[in-house]
């Protein structure tokens, strides 16, 4: 087997994609994707459910137009033209960014085979990586950015019962009438609020007893008490088996003896690094409990030269945390590996949003975490509707809750449920990240009236501090 030596090699063409910029036009680097390139966020998360979130957003407003004295209805959905409009400019866009490897960067060779460490060559004491297409390539550096996939229980996997994932379903090639929806978690409530404004009767299945549990108490128990008002939710339900029902779609059995029956499965119960698929193992690299790869504050695995970010690694499972890691990674290569300063990472203050309905958006410590920490801590909840635009919105069932250390003032959390939560938390995002105090953010600046954000505002001014 001949052997292409290389300087830097990439597996993963999502964040790791962005390295190689004109710093690095000198190296030869090898890019490794076994997938669509792009890598998930482009191709099957992010940025495409977020474009079928904003039709059913479109739908739900259609349909709830009458509360403001407007006649309107959704006559028809056009799942074709959605999933045309959405992949008509997602795919030449993955498309493009391969092209432009393969053909316009003369010192990247990309290899689209699944990739594993071998060892080290005894003789050029670069790591041995194979493909599966039998490709050998020897390299100095590496970046692990390989990702992570779809987590399927082993009830559903053992079964050979016909499912989905985020990776497929938005490509269903028409609307099923019933949709079954397995998880709790962001990925599922996304998915809940689009096929459900889209016209399908869905059914959400979660083994806990609340829906997107991990966010804050408040979050969680109301957006589960307004969740149920939408969906059909099974909470507290133990999977117990699944059996296909030919043409009549499936049925899951649970243990409580209940069950459901479906035209589509959708399987959203979480997301497992990719770390154990490459050999790892094989360069002394032992991964975490939880299946990530262990990395330093710089990106640093345990075997020289080899760095990690993103899903793979990370315990953030964000883009924009990614693209975070990417670019520390980026400095670093390029610092060296035993640089006195390297870059690392800032993972203080990582917000996260979730396009459900309504939509949800947080920041910092929950109010329980921050408890835990033993400060004397402020707590305001501020709702959506008792501020001007909240009334106009006749909304209610949105809320700002911010937390803060009563004796200096410092935010420490920050969870809206809400129209344009995603937006509106920024602010905060802001204000922790370069240490603004709350009456400094709440008198130091003008709050545009009557906007959304005037919800942040009353929230800043109702906290009782000293």
């Amino acid at each position: 087997m001949s052997a292409q030596q290389v300087d830097l090699a990439i597996i993963g063409s999502g964040s790791g994609n962005s390295i190689p910029d004109e710093r690095f036009d000198a190296m030869s680097i090898a890019i490794f994707e076994e997938g669509v390139y792009g890598g998930t966020c482009l191709n099957v998360g992010c940025i495409p459910t977020k474009m079928f979130v904003y039709a059913a957003d479109v739908a739900d407003t259609v349909r709830s137009a009458a509360r403001y004295g407007v006649e309107a209805s959704v006559e028809s959905v056009d799942w074709p033209a959605i999933v045309d409009r959405v992949f008509g400019r997602i795919d030449p866009i993955s498309a493009g960014g391969k092209e432009y490897r393969v053909e316009r960067c003369d010192n990247v060779t990309v290899y689209s085979s699944h990739v594993r460490f071998d060892g080290r060559d005894d003789e050029s004491a670069r790591y041995r990586l194979v493909t599966d297409d039998g490709d050998l390539v020897l390299a100095r550096k590496v970046v692990v950015a390989a990702g992570s996939r779809s987590e399927i229980p082993e009830v559903i996997a053992d079964s050979g019962v016909h499912h989905y994932t985020n990776s497929d379903v938005m490509r269903l090639p028409a609307l099923p009438k019933r949709m079954a929806i397995l998880g709790s978690g962001y990925i599922a409530a996304e998915f809940a609020h689009v096929f459900s404004a889209l016209g399908v009767d869905v059914t959400v299945v979660a083994r806990s007893g609340r829906l997107l549990r991990r966010l804050d108490d408040d979050v969680s128990e109301r957006f589960t008490a307004v969740a149920r008002r939408q969906w059909d939710v099974r909470l507290d339900s133990t999977l117990a088996g699944a059996i296909d029902l030919g043409d009549d779609g499936v049925r899951l059995s649970f243990t409580d003896g209940r069950h459901v029956d479906a035209d589509a499965l959708l399987v959203a119960t979480g997301r497992t690094p990719n770390g154990d698929r490459l050999g790892l193992d094989t360069i002394g690299v032992e991964l975490l409990a939880d299946g990530r790869v262990p990395v330093d504050a710089h990106g640093r695995t345990p075997a020289p030269e080899v760095w990690a970010l993103g899903d793979v690694s990370s315990p953030f499972q964000l883009k924009h945390v990614a693209n975070h890691e990417q670019r520390v990674v980026q400095e670093n290569l390029l610092l060296g590996w035993h640089a006195d300063e390297l870059a690392s990472f800032d993972h203080r203050y990582v917000p996260a949003a979730v396009f459900t309905h309504p939509q949800i958006a947080t920041v910092g410590l929950t109010e329980a975490q921050a408890r835990e920490t033993g400060r004397d801590i402020a707590v305001k909840v501020q709702e959506y509707g008792d501020v001007a635009y909240g009334w106009a919105m006749e909304d209610t069932t949105g809320f700002c809750k911010l937390i803060a250390d009563r004796r200096s003032g410092e935010l420490l959390g920050a969870h809206l449920m809400g129209p344009q939560a995603s937006t509106v938390i920024q602010p905060v995002i802001q204000a922790m990240s370069f240490g603004l105090r709350v009456p400094d953010m709440a008198r130091g600046q003008y709050w545009i009236h009557p906007a959304m954000p005037e919800v942040l505002e009353n929230a800043l001014l109702g906290l009782d501090l000293e």
